[in-house]
């Protein structure tokens, strides 16, 4: 499985990817593309793109502990989205729980929207 994400800036988007997230970087033989490992057979691909994010979530990361997930992307600099509606309700970490399902919310440099769930 595989998404596709728009950047503007693809230095800053494998810095965010590499770096903030720990995906291992795909090195491509295309110019304005470039990739990560995000899992067992998922890949993501950036491509280079002036034009503005997408406003909906483009891939999302499921986890074994979704706060431990949370607390360790914090401490590098994710921003968590917070949401306050009846819908979806948000705590003050920025995660929503239902049962025993979690999930959380964050932009990439680009603004573009990933999430991370647990069960």
């Amino acid at each position: 499985m595989s998404t596709q994400i728009p950047s503007s800036n693809l230095d800053r988007t494998k810095d965010f990817y590499v770096n903030k997230l720990g995906l291992a970087f795909l090195d491509l033989p295309m110019p304005g593309v470039m990739g990560f490992v995000a899992g067992k057979d998922t890949r993501i691909y950036a491509y280079e793109r002036s034009a503005t994010h997408a406003e909906h979530t483009l891939a999302v990361f499921n986890v074994n502990d979704l706060e431990s997930q949370v607390e360790e992307l914090s401490k590098k600099g994710v921003i968590f989205e917070h949401y306050d509606s009846p819908q979806l309700k948000t705590d003050g970490k920025g995660i929503v729980t239902r049962g025993s399902f979690k999930a959380a919310w964050f932009k990439d440099p680009d603004g573009n929207i990933l999430g991370i769930t647990q069960g």
